[in-house]
């Protein structure tokens, strides 16, 4: 089983209680921006199908990133989106798949689990499940994004795919209990399901003013750089073990 702990001497309550302090000085004004930028679309404004892949390649296995608009590169390019910059580095290191870009700006829990079956079509082998931030943003019951995310889980790996966790936190005026919860959901899953866990998928990046882009939550270039990088070392050792 691979270690959900947060980092040595740190619990996950110290590591929220970190990162809430780094989102005070945005308070409701960065609430607002992510509400409107990380939830993205609406009903009146779709959002359009995830892009492909920034290196195509025939024939090769998947790694799908499924996700929000964190995932879908919201407010970068193409090619600088964080499953653009994981493709290079496993071609780099010799491993061929193909990353494919699942992600949505403004998707909840549930926007993922509705569209998955497109998702995993074709041979998928390992799903980096990105999804939850616009859950707490919204104030959603904890209890229905761990049913989303459980249901993700097993259609995923009853379709033969290993799944990724990426643990999120948000800031929320929702209270001090809520926000607990929502922290828990991740290694809650990540425990039941004996998944590899990505502690906090900003980890290094949020509330970091020159990793991010003017909303102040969503990385700019050099902030995505730091995400892939947070995947990668999460990623690399399933994809040795499969090799």
């Amino acid at each position: 089983m691979v270690s959900v702990s947060a980092p040595e001497g740190t619990s996950f309550l110290s590591l929220y209680n970190s990162i809430m302090r780094k989102f005070i000085s945005f308070s409701l004004t960065l609430l607002a921006a992510f509400i409107l930028c990380a939830c993205g679309n609406n009903q009146r404004n779709a959002p359009a199908p995830p892009a492909p892949p920034a290196t195509p390649a025939r024939n090769l296995p998947k790694i799908v990133a499924l996700g929000d608009s964190l995932t879908a590169g919201y407010g970068l390019s193409l090619h600088e989106s964080y499953p653009s910059l994981l493709q290079e580095q496993l071609k780099r290191d010799g491993f061929e798949y193909e990353v494919v870009n699942a992600g949505v700006s403004g998707d909840t829990s549930a926007g993922g689990l509705r569209r998955l079956d497109w998702a995993l079509e074709g041979d998928v082998r390992f799903v980096i499940l990105e999804l939850g931030a616009n859950d707490i943003l919204r104030g959603l019951p904890t209890s229905e994004t761990r049913k989303n995310l459980s249901q993700i889980i097993e259609r995923a790996r009853a379709r033969g795919a290993q799944v990724l966790l990426a643990g999120m936190l948000a800031p929320t005026n929702y209270g001090a209990q809520y926000g607990r919860a929502s922290m828990e959901v991740f290694p809650a899953l990540a425990k039941e399901y004996d998944l590899p866990l990505i502690p906090f998928f900003l980890d290094r990046v949020a509330g970091i003013e020159n990793l991010n882009q003017a909303d102040g939550v969503h990385p700019n270039p050099e902030g995505t750089r730091i995400v892939a990088a947070t995947v990668y070392q999460h990623l690399k050792p399933m994809l040795e073990k499969k090799r």
